[in-house]
């Protein structure tokens, strides 16, 4: 028999599959097939497979298609959930703006000029307007005496009539100037940016058991059902601790509102494609919602209607269930093998492929085998990646580099209102480093591997962030601060997968959420860490760039898991990596074979 009768590629034989148990998280896959599969060979493998092996997904795909037309409609599906992603994460940024030109408004001075009105009313502090006090003197009686410059020795007091913004580069009002969150209250938009990570948090683990219990659909359109109504409710609020619920709320959509969709849409792609379907959405629709949304908040001008035009189209998930299919893998957890078959006869009429009967009572077969595995599976719980020392330092190191990856990410995401350039043009540039960063990593995942990548991209984005405190001008400070963005964006992509494949199968789905939890607890500090501008401008780059040092060379600790058979049991958890030195890297590793 000839070696094309005989090749009969499987999950199995794929040095990076992570066990068809489920697992969300199991998409990484860089296994290859060969370009240009004639029906011949299809066919061949296809009684191959049936005849040698139980079948489970990664078996199916390449004879139903690994992304024919069907997984290509799918992906164009994830358009506007990769939009909401990025109008849920941020909206508030915009809604929330305070014009760095602000001060107590005087009634008696309304009708002066500018320039007239501070100098007869602000104090300077360190050759600068204050922004928080004004001189406390009868302004009638010195109008009257033609007064026109203020005397230093005059009382100063608070801003007992509010405050007056210099609109020119926001030019609308928000929440935040409407409602005078400066000075002593400056603060409230970050308590509202941690209470909608709390929301997260809380909205994970919730829809979390909703996809686990009723499915990936019904969770998806829930949550973003929440995010909708409650969006749309922050365009009503009067007072913060409104907007803070309604931002709480919102935050229960964050990263489900696109994650389930996206990674339901992942199941149906052969590993071939995987890497590339992992990367694009991000890399495509989320960076062009991010970019298109400081110009949909410039063009409104009015915070109220920025929270309507980005909450309303939310609505159409409803349609959800007439296009996206419920994941195939859950339905099999489920029992419902049957309803799982009859979506992958669908997508293989849709590809045009020609599957027999056979081949889908083997996978029938496979799946009641499978079944019986994560009944054993269920006895793990979380508190076994901590029972044995390797295991246990690897997920400590684990959640620690995520919180990193997530604090520094968020961090430079709101600290660019703090940079000195307009924030609607610097927010954008800063948005568009996504996109290389998804297009290096189709190449870097697998031939740098993800131990260098998330070290490499972690400490660079460290480096850029300390340039940038000290850079010595404001062209260089957003330079600097743009390209940390766009290192610590790479970390963010390659942090997403590294946890999935490190984790052994049996406690990987209860661990990768345990570690992004712990994700979510860290961007709760982020705000805080950004509020530290109003100390200083330099605080908040420091502390990102010491954090991305310090969680960059945390990841060299991790095991390399390109080109290796990732662990399935706490025992395989407990022995993976121990054989690797610290300098390894994959393409090295080919060449020297």
């Amino acid at each position: 028999m000839s070696e094309r009768e005989t090749y009969t590629p499987s999950a199995y034989q794929n040095p990076n599959f992570i066990g068809d148990d489920g697992d969300t998280n199991n998409w990484m896959g860089v296994g290859q097939v060969p370009k240009g599969i004639e029906l011949y060979e299809v066919q061949l493998r296809e009684e191959a497979t049936v005849n040698t092996h139980a079948m489970d997904f990664n078996d199916m795909l390449p004879l139903i298609g690994e992304f024919g037309r069907y997984q290509k409609i799918l992906f164009l599906l994830t358009i506007p959930f990769g939009f909401f992603l990025a109008f849920v994460y941020f909206t508030q940024i915009f809604l929330t703006l305070v014009p760095e030109q602000h001060w107590c408004e005087v009634p008696e001075l309304a009708d002066l000029p500018l320039e007239q009105r501070l100098a007869l009313s602000i104090p300077r502090i360190n050759g600068e307007y204050s922004k928080c006090l004004r001189y406390n003197v009868n302004f009638t009686e010195q109008l009257r005496l033609g007064v026109k410059q203020a005397n230093a020795s005059w009382p100063i007091s608070g801003c007992t009539h509010g405050w007056s913004y210099n609109f020119t580069e926001i030019p609308y009002t928000t929440i935040a100037t409407e409602l005078n969150w400066v000075c002593e209250d400056s603060v409230l938009a970050t308590y509202a940016q941690a209470i909608f990570f709390v929301g997260a948090i809380i909205g994970g683990l919730l829809f979390g058991w909703v996809a686990d219990k009723f499915g990936r659909v019904p969770s998806t359109i829930a949550c973003n059902l929440v995010g909708c109504a409650a969006g749309l409710g922050t365009a009503f609020v009067k007072s913060f601790w409104m907007f803070a619920l309604m931002r709480f709320l919102v935050g229960f959509a964050f990263d489900n509102c696109f994650v389930m969709i996206f990674i339901l849409v992942l199941e149906y792609v052969g590993p071939k494609y995987r890497t590339f379907v992992a990367n694009m959405p991000i890399a495509i629709f989320f960076t062009s919602a991010a970019c298109l949304l400081p110009w949909i908040a410039y063009y409104l001008a009015n915070w109220q209607y920025l929270a309507i035009a980005t909450s309303a189209p939310l609505i159409l998930v409803i349609f959800t269930p007439w296009l996206v299919p419920e994941s195939a893998r859950w339905l099999v957890s489920q029992g419902k093998i049957d309803k799982s078959i009859e979506i992958l006869k669908k997508l293989a009429k849709s590809n045009r492929r020609d599957v027999s009967e056979q081949t889908f009572q083997n996978f029938r077969e496979s799946c009641l085998k499978l079944q019986q595995e994560e009944e054993q599976n269920s006895s793990y719980s979380i508190l076994d990646l901590f029972k044995t020392p390797r295991l246990r330092r690897t997920t400590i190191i684990l959640v620690f580099v995520w919180m990193c990856i997530t604090l520094v990410f968020d961090g430079h995401v709101r600290n660019v209102g703090s940079l000195p350039l307009n924030i609607f043009l610097t927010f954008t540039i800063a948005c568009l480093s996504e996109f290389p960063a998804g297009v290096i990593l189709l190449w870097t995942m697998d031939n740098l591997g993800r131990r260098w990548n998330a070290c490499g991209s972690m400490v660079l984005s460290g480096v850029f962030s300390l340039l940038a405190a000290f850079a010595p001008s404001d062209a260089y400070i957003v330079a600097f601060a743009i390209i940390g963005r766009f290192f610590v964006n790479i970390s963010y992509n390659v942090g997403s997968q590294y946890a999935a494949e490190v984790l052994p199968t049996v406690v990987r789905a209860q661990g990768v959420a345990f570690i992004h939890i712990m994700g979510y607890a860290s961007t709760i500090v982020a705000p805080f860490v950004v509020h530290l501008s109003n100390v200083s401008t330099l605080l908040p780059l420091i502390i990102l760039g010491l954090l991305g040092i310090l969680g960059g060379l945390l990841c060299l600790l991790l095991p390399e898991t390109v080109d290796r058979v990732l662990p399935q049991t706490l025992q395989d958890g407990e022995e993976f990596g121990k054989d690797q030195r610290m300098w390894e890297m994959p393409i090295l590793e080919r060449k020297a074979k």
